[in-house]
């Protein structure tokens, strides 16, 4: 596995050879229509089969490369630390074990420490903001009810 210190600059050939490949990348890119479309290894004869997001990937990582810009690609976890879940919900550390130790949020226990799934997080941000946007609806009707806006 590569660290960080592994990470270098590309050569000029390599930004040349990428900024050729991502222009016709990039052009192959809008015809495509399969959502896994086949591609050919020209020097091995070989083909196969990619995921379309994987080659929109490929087409940043050319355009960064192209660029002169070093590429690090990094996993994103699907296990994560009461911290990296408060952050992405916009909470303090505290608020989140709150939510957790009341069963808002599945959680796992790892020793002494809690581990939130990614996928419960997303999901659980997406049902706080339906929430946020029936609650807001009412609110809406309500003040039109009692004549509040102007028409």
């Amino acid at each position: 596995m590569e660290t960080f210190e592994d990470i270098r600059k590309p050569t000029k050939e390599e930004q040349e050879a990428a900024m050729k490949s991502y222009d016709a990348l990039a052009t192959a890119l809008d015809e495509l229509t399969s959502a896994n479309p086949e591609i050919e290894i020209e020097e091995t004869k070989v083909r196969i089969t990619i995921p379309l997001n994987a080659l929109k990937l490929l087409a940043k990582i050319l355009k960064a490369t192209g660029q002169g810009k070093p590429i690090s690609i990094v996993p994103i976890a699907t296990e994560m630390t009461t911290q990296a879940a408060a952050e992405l919900l916009g909470c303090s550390r505290p608020h989140l074990v709150k939510l957790l130790e009341q069963g808002e949020i599945r959680f796992t226990k790892v020793g002494k420490h809690r581990r939130v799934m990614y996928e419960d997080m997303v999901e659980y941000k997406k049902k706080m903001k339906a929430n946020q946007d029936r609650l807001i609806g009412e609110i809406m009707k309500s003040d039109e009810e009692l004549g509040l806006y102007d028409s």
